[in-house]
């Protein structure tokens, strides 16, 4: 069984440069083989996207176009090789009906201001360092120190992928691990629970529990209003409009936090608690609508909220059962099943 666990990185001032050199090349090499395909497909030749395709072609040509690639990890490459293959792969399938969902645009180009630093590993000595449980080797950086103890999250599961990404101004590593036998919760103690999810509460249980909407955004809504006027008046692209920037993400990447350890405390209660769970199918995309509830109502996170509810109850052995929005259950009899007109 896959699993993710994240972790936010503290590395040196030269390891932060090497981390933003790794990303740069990866940004550089997915941009290149996305502009040598487009002119491919403009001069009417069959192009080979592959991510085996790409390398070959960059392996080739690597020394005259980018005589620097030996400064960084050969894995900084192939990520990006193997997200443009996805992308495009994704915009194929999407044009000729093999992909549902979403209809996919094609790859953009990623923009070194607006982008987000990433890259991953995938082959090579990476993941955990022996012997000391914060820290992560990554190959041509170096033994990377963790904000926690990575190790007994990951305990004796084996990392098969490793992105690291920067947000908010903090690095982050997403390991990709493998357990045998996946960790599984102590079962739930049983009984049944209704969620009414709402803006005012958000949460009343059909037991009489109410549990109180946090408002995160609104407590620092004042904080980032100020952020962003400062933001608004630098100039795009300098190094004050970069701080600023950072800054504003900080205090977004803040408020989603918050907001996802309350829905992990309340999940995990009932997931543990109740063996059977009924929440409404909310339309939240119609109510965003609402201009004078959009905020209310994206600072709730009612499908993160239920995102959680269903994979948490797979491993603890809950159901939960997804109510129609149109379904008159305060209409309904509890005992004979009428429907009150």
């Amino acid at each position: 069984m896959l699993e993710a666990v994240k972790v936010a990185l503290d590395p040196t001032p030269r390891q932060e440069r090497l981390l933003e050199g790794h990303a740069s090349a990866a940004r550089f090499a997915y941009n290149l083989m996305l502009s040598h395909v487009q002119s491919q497909l403009a001069r009417g030749e069959k192009a080979d996207w592959s991510m085996y395709a790409q390398r070959r072609w960059w392996n080739e040509w690597k020394t005259e176009i980018a005589p620097w690639w030996g400064e960084y990890s050969k894995e900084a490459y192939n990520s990006a090789f193997e997200s443009l293959a996805a992308a495009l792969r994704n915009f194929f399938d999407a044009k000729t009906g093999r992909r549902k969902g979403r209809r996919m645009g094609w790859p953009k180009y990623r923009s070194k201001r607006r982008g987000t630093p990433r890259f991953a590993y995938t082959t090579g000595s990476f993941g955990l360092v022996e012997g000391d449980p914060k820290r992560l080797k990554l190959p041509r950086v170096g033994r990377v120190h963790c904000m926690e103890d990575i190790a007994r999250r990951v305990g004796a599961a084996k990392v098969v992928r490793m992105s690291v990404s920067k947000r908010a101004g903090r690095w982050y590593a997403s390991l990709t691990v493998e357990r045998d036998t996946p960790t599984v919760p102590a079962a739930p103690r049983g009984g049944g629970v209704g969620v009414d999810l709402g803006v005012k509460a958000l949460a009343a249980l059909s037991d009489g529990t109410v549990v109180p909407n946090p408002r995160h955004m609104s407590g620092s809504l004042r904080r980032l209003a100020h952020a962003q006027r400062v933001l608004s008046r630098r100039r795009e692209g300098s190094n004050r409009w970069r701080k600023a920037r950072t800054r504003v993400q900080r205090i977004h990447a803040r408020i989603a936090n918050q907001r996802r350890d309350g829905l992990d405390k309340l999940t995990d209660r009932l997931t543990r608690t109740y063996t059977d769970i009924a929440i409404e199918d909310l339309n939240v995309a119609g109510m965003v609508k609402n201009h004078r509830l959009a905020r209310a109502v994206s600072d709730c996170g009612f499908a993160e909220l239920r995102r959680q509810l269903v994979y948490k109850s797979m491993r603890t052995g809950a159901r939960v059962h997804v109510i129609d929005r149109w379904h008159p259950s305060s209409k309904t009899c509890s005992n004979c099943g009428t429907v009150k007109a």
